[in-house]
């Protein structure tokens, strides 16, 4: 299997749309605010469910907050 990195831009989204921080949209989806700080900082790979819950939360698509990029 092709290896590949998930990326995002949680917290560029959630810095726009001005003084959300990582615990309130932590919860407001249902999780806390550890899980939250380590999806921002590309160091856990949410569930599917938590991907589309955060997308939900930041009124964007999933497409544009979570994406693939190839491992050289």
């Amino acid at each position: 299997m092709k290896e590949v990195q998930i990326k995002n831009s949680v917290k560029l989204r959630r810095t726009e749309l001005g003084n959300l921080t990582q615990g309130d949209l932590a919860k407001q989806i249902g999780v806390t605010r550890q899980t939250m700080n380590l999806i921002e900082a590309q160091k856990y790979n949410p569930t599917i469910k938590v991907c589309l819950l955060i997308a939900d939360a930041l009124d964007t698509s999933i497409e544009k907050l979570f994406w693939m990029e190839d491992e050289e």
